[in-house]
């Protein structure tokens, strides 16, 4: 079988990564289909229309647009009723789904330019490798944070085992190719890959900080606060990067 041409630009584990997200968000033709019906819509689908539109179970119309949501394709917005001043209705609130932008090019959100990496690894030396993981692991749950708010603006919690859903695909989207699984009795995030490259090798320690620290934000938003931990890393020579919560 032919090996598979990877794009200027892009080591193999980068393409990968890409190929996974891709597949991941889009895989089920379904989703595809779910996905151009948003986008097609100026003011953004509900899970129930998309439900009465494919003829779904809402659980399921729900769990589409959490995957697309997930991998950055549709936002959250929290729909208001006509006429009530901005003041948040009894019940629950609905929930409307727009498509959000895309940039036609199969880049991964986290890569960066030689300049940028320069400048990353000389502040990364100045402050030294305790400072640089502290400020790693506060600049990544804040991000954390910002993603779970985009995938769920309400203050309802999920259940773990949906909250560590949510941000698998979310880490799948930006180049992990990420999935959860039971390990020995407890929950854990597997990442195939490290978006992070060359920079990971070089300071596995912060990026893995940076890592924890997204996980931690993602799902303090989308569940409460948690204190996962890495019980294997690829920057330190395993196979996969294994985070336990």
């Amino acid at each position: 079988m032919a090996e598979e041409a990877v794009p200027d630009g892009l080591s193999a584990d980068e393409f990968n990564a890409v190929i996974t997200a891709v597949t991941t968000a889009f895989g089920d033709p379904t989703r595809r289909e779910i996905y151009l019906f948003a986008r097609d819509s100026a003011d953004g689908v509900t899970a129930g229309e998309v439900a009465e539109r494919f003829e779904l179970h809402p659980n399921v119309a729900r769990h589409h647009l959490e995957k697309l949501t997930g991998g950055g394709y549709l936002l959250v917005e929290i729909a208001r009723a006509p006429g009530d001043g901005g003041a948040r209705s009894a019940g629950r609130p609905s929930k409307r789904y727009r498509a959000g932008p895309l940039d036609g090019t199969l880049a991964l959100p986290l890569k960066h330019d030689d300049l940028l990496g320069d400048l990353l690894a000389g502040a990364l030396d100045a402050l030294g490798p305790e400072q640089a993981e502290i400020l790693a692991d506060q600049v990544g749950f804040q991000y954390g944070r910002q993603l779970a708010a985009r995938m769920d603006p309400t203050e309802s919690h999920r259940s773990v085992q949906a909250a560590l859903a949510a941000v698998a695909d979310a880490l799948t989207a930006h180049g992990f190719a990420a999935h959860t699984e039971a390990r020995d009795g407890s929950l854990a995030i597997v990442s195939e890959c490290c978006p992070f490259g060359d920079t990971a090798q070089r300071y596995p320690h912060v990026v893995c900080a940076l890592d924890r620290g997204m996980i931690r934000g993602m799902l303090s938003g989308l569940y409460g606060e948690t204190s996962p931990r890495f019980d294997q890393s690829r920057p330190d020579g395993d196979d996969h990067c294994v985070a336990r919560v």
